[in-house]
């Protein structure tokens, strides 16, 4: 697969390198060439650099690793060359007191899509910390990391499911684009769990076998009481 990388930062590393990893071919596109040749040459393999044009072109899929504000603003300027194109965001629009800078309005992901209507915005890797996706791979007790993706296009949607397995995760439906808000709020929500109380915020959910209320209930004797 031709992936193309929008952007130099700490998400660009980490992702492209997984990708470059698993065989794909990867073009690395920054404003600062500089910036993007050294990025391209600690990813190794078959990364190469580029400006953020030349990366746009060349991908099947295109990363929008961004900031929050700049990758609407990139988009719109790409637009002809994102037509068609699948574009992920991994971004998040979070401020400062964890607030959620969309504030009720449309989703980062689906700004990207207003920015570029020809390309297939797909929202994806957004929840972690960028050396979670360092990790070879990120498995925690024995179980792979799940990536909720969200999206409308079935093709876009695939080729994303793939990329989170390159990365040795689990792809997860979300839903439509539409549910990408729904991502970046709970991104939201956990950064500011882990780093502003400090709190385990994977605890503040119970078991999938408990998700909508225990089926049967351990008796005493060890029986189950079905209810």
């Amino acid at each position: 697969m031709r992936i193309g990388v929008l952007g130099t930062g700490n998400m660009a590393d980490a992702l492209a390198t997984h990708w470059v990893r698993a065989g794909h071919d990867v073009t690395i596109g920054g404003r600062d060439a500089h910036k993007a040749e050294r990025l391209a040459t600690r990813v190794g393999g078959s990364a190469e650099p580029g400006g953020l044009r030349a990366a746009a072109e060349f991908g099947q899929v295109v990363l929008a690793a961004l900031p929050f504000g700049a990758g609407a603003e990139v988009a719109r300027d790409l637009h002809a060359a994102l037509e068609g194109k699948v574009l992920l965001d991994c971004s998040n629009p979070v401020g400062p007191g964890f607030r959620l800078l969309t504030e009720g309005g449309p989703s980062a992901a689906q700004q990207l899509a207003v920015a570029a209507p020809g390309a297939h915005v797909v929202k994806a890797f957004n929840l972690c910390h960028e050396d979670v996706w360092r990790m070879r791979p990120p498995v925690f007790d024995g179980r792979p990391l799940a990536v909720p993706v969200c999206g409308d296009d079935e093709t876009a949607f695939a080729y994303a499911h793939d990329l989170v397995r390159d990365v040795g995760c689990e792809p997860v439906a979300g839903g439509g684009l539409e549910r990408a808000g729904l991502l970046e709020a709970t991104a939201a929500l956990f950064i500011g769990l882990w780093v502003g109380e400090g709190a385990d915020a994977q605890a503040i959910a119970p078991p999938l076998a408990y998700a909508a209320g225990p089926s049967h209930q351990e008796t005493e004797g060890g029986t189950a009481a079905v209810r």
